[in-house]
C-alpha cells in the first residue's frame, strides 16, 4: 500500500469530491475554486465540465444525471448536455455559504455540509437530502464541514469539523434523524487538519490530512489503524474504487502554497491512487426522489 500513482496531473487549485461510478467505471471529482467537474476513466484522458458556481461534489443518480452541490445549493448535473438545473437552495439565509462535501447513505439518502466561503463564520451545517426534500439536522453549526461520511449499516455519520480538528461519530435514528454527536477521532494540529472522510465496508475511516501530507485510516472503534504518505501537502479526500473497489483515490490541492512550497511539491493539486487490503461499499445511487 505503498505503491503511489499519480492518475491525473492536472494540479487543481482546491481538487474535491472523489467518488467512484462503478456504472461507468470512472471516477468524479471536483476543482471547487475552478468551478470544474472531471470524468476520469484510467488510461484515458480525463474529461471536464464547467459548473455555474463553486462545486464541492457530485454523486451519480440511476438515471445517468448526477445530484451536485454547488455555492446556489443542491442541483441536478446531466453530463451529456453539462446543464445544471437548480432543485434547492439548503440556506438561503447564509450566501457566503457553499456546499463543501457529501456522501450517499445505503438507501440512497444523500448527505451533505456547508461552509463559510470566507471560512471564519460558524455558520457550516449539515443537511439531508432525502429524495428531493432537505432536512437540516441537529449537528451543532461548526466553521468548515467536511465529510459526512456513513458507515456500512447506514447507523453512524461521521462529521468532520475540519478546524477543531475532530471526526465525531454520530449515531442516525430508523427516521433519518442524528443523535448527540461523539468525538471519534482527534488530530493534532501538528500532524495536519482533518478534511473529507469516507468509509469502507468494513467500517474503517479513511481521512485525508490538509497541510499532512497523508491520508489515515481509522478503525471502527478510533484508532489509528495506517497511514499512508503522499507528495502533497493537502489531502482533500481518499475515494476507494476501481473493479474490487480495493484501490484508493485521494484528490489534493494546490490553493494557497507558497512559491516555494509549490516547487517542493510539484505534484499538489493531482489524484493519486493506491492499493487499499479492504475493499469500499457497494455503490449506492443518489436517490433523487
Amino acid at each position: 500500500m505503498t505503491d503511489i500513482r499519480t492518475v491525473w496531473d492536472g494540479q487543481a487549485a482546491l481538487g474535491e469530491g472523489p467518488v467512484w461510478d462503478a456504472s461507468r467505471d470512472c471516477l468524479w471529482f471536483v476543482d471547487i475554486k475552478r468551478q470544474h467537474v472531471y470524468r476520469l476513466t484510467e488510461g484515458q484522458p480525463a474529461e471536464r465540465w464547467d459548473a455555474p458556481a463553486q462545486i464541492g461534489w457530485v454523486l451519480p443518480a440511476a438515471d445517468g444525471t448526477l445530484l451536485a452541490g454547488l455555492q446556489t445549493g443542491v442541483a441536478r448535473f446531466d453530463p451529456a448536455s453539462g446543464r445544471f438545473d437548480h432543485l434547492h437552495d439548503p440556506e438561503p439565509d447564509f450566501p457566503g455559504n457553499r456546499l463543501n462535501d457529501a456522501t450517499v447513505g445505503p438507501d440512497g439518502t444523500v448527505w451533505f455540509g456547508t461552509m463559510d466561503d470566507g471560512e471564519s463564520h460558524l455558520s457550516g451545517r449539515v443537511h439531508r437530502f432525502d429524495g428531493g426534500v432537505v432536512t437540516t439536522t441537529d449537528i451543532p453549526a461548526v466553521c468548515i464541514t467536511n465529510g459526512p461520511g456513513i458507515a456500512p449499516d447506514g447507523r453512524t455519520l461521521y462529521h468532520v469539523d475540519t478546524i477543531g480538528g475532530i471526526i465525531h461519530a454520530v449515531p442516525i435514528a430508523a427516521d433519518g434523524s442524528t443523535g448527540t454527536p461523539r468525538d471519534f477521532a482527534r488530530i493534532d494540529p501538528a500532524h495536519g487538519n482533518p478534511d473529507g472522510v469516507s468509509v469502507d465496508a468494513a467500517g474503517n475511516v479513511w481521512v485525508g490530512l490538509w497541510g499532512g501530507f497523508c491520508a489515515r485510516r481509522y478503525a471502527p472503534d478510533g484508532t489509528l489503524s495506517l497511514e499512508v504518505a503522499l507528495p502533497a501537502a493537502n489531502i482533500t479526500k481518499v475515494a476507494l474504487g476501481g473493479p474490487d473497489l480495493m484501490t484508493a483515490y485521494a484528490t489534493s490541492a494546490s490553493i494557497g502554497l507558497t512559491d516555494e512550497a509549490r516547487a517542493a511539491q510539484p505534484q499538489a493539486g493531482n489524484v493519486f491512487a493506491f492499493r487499499v487490503d479492504v475493499p469500499g461499499q457497494r455503490q449506492v445511487f443518489a436517490r433523487l426522489a
